[in-house]
């Protein structure tokens, strides 16, 4: 984590559909030596939650995440990448 071939991002993660909560804690568990922090809340009188996970991770990892996250039915991620020149 944090060498030269990382890069820091953000996924900012909508979860609409509850069924897809179980593969989506699968998806970021694989990930977990990338994450740096993870932030969620539960908007219960909209029946949603909003997630935010961030990452120093090859960009490959990051999007390849954000794209299986994308495919979960009723999951929807997006990704924010630093500016920042890599060390």
């Amino acid at each position: 984590m944090g060498d030269k071939d990382t890069k820091l991002a953000v996924i900012a993660i909508v979860v609409e559909k509850e069924e897809g909560v179980r593969e989506l804690n699968e998806l970021l568990h694989g990930c977990s030596s990338y994450i740096i922090g993870r932030m969620g809340i539960p908007h219960r009188e909209r029946g949603v939650s909003l997630i935010s996970i961030a990452m120093d991770a090859p960009a490959d990892v990051i999007s390849a995440l954000s794209g299986k996250l994308g495919r979960i039915s009723g999951v929807s991620a997006k990704v924010a990448y630093s500016k920042l020149p890599l060390k």
